[in-house]
């Protein structure tokens, strides 16, 4: 079962995947946490080269091509193998998060977006996928808050306005996107998050 989670900066992604792993693993399931960009020596680099250097002032499609290439080696040499023992997969962001930020935040051309991001998945299409949904004051709100801060994080309201519209348009277009209000309190969310999972999925049936 691979699961991602989706949401603006600041949504409780983070948060709610480590609770979840809890949880799953309380009731005996073997979980695997991961992110994008991030997992692995490429996907390291790939983090820091996208985020972490402030005066390194990438071009647009530089960047999903990064994101994408993140991608490719993280399905190859991580989710795909954990699937394939059995694991469920816990995945912080996935290739939603390359159509909300590179093609509607970015404003590249929705269409080349759309064949990148699904191209880099190599085939591999989360079961479900949780949008934690919050307002662009909220998240610019816990972002101030919290360490280490990266270049997306730093972008404009516009920008986090535009992406939030496109993950909402994502999720009214799909049934695998469930959306969940990330603004309640971390437990009434988590809850919300188990009561989805159990009530569309008879393997989450013990949460």
């Amino acid at each position: 079962m691979f699961v991602t989670f989706e949401g603006i900066e600041g949504s409780g992604k983070s948060t709610q995947i480590k609770i979840l792993k809890t949880a799953l693993e309380k009731i005996h399931f073997d979980v695997e946490i991961t992110r994008e960009p991030g997992w692995g020596a490429v996907g390291e680099l790939i983090r820091k080269i996208i985020l972490d250097i402030p005066d390194l002032d990438l071009d647009p499609f530089s960047e999903i091509s990064l994101f994408c290439a993140d991608r490719a080696q993280h399905v190859k040499e991580l989710i795909k193998p954990m699937l394939n023992k059995g694991k469920i997969v816990l995945c912080d962001r996935y290739f939603d998060s390359t159509l909300a930020y590179q093609g509607y935040g970015r404003s590249l051309d929705i269409e080349l977006v759309k064949k990148m991001a699904t191209a880099s998945t190599l085939g591999l299409i989360p079961n479900v996928t949780i949008l934690l949904d919050i307002s662009v004051n909220t998240a610019l709100s816990r972002i101030v808050e919290r360490p280490g801060r990266n270049k997306i994080d730093d972008e404009s309201f516009d920008f986090h306005s535009r992406v939030k519209n496109a993950y909402l348009g994502i999720a009214k277009d799909s049934p695998r996107v469930h959306i969940i209000n990330g603004e309640d309190e971390e437990a009434e969310v988590h809850d919300k998050i188990k009561r989805c999972l159990s009530t569309n999925f008879s393997i989450f049936s013990r949460l």
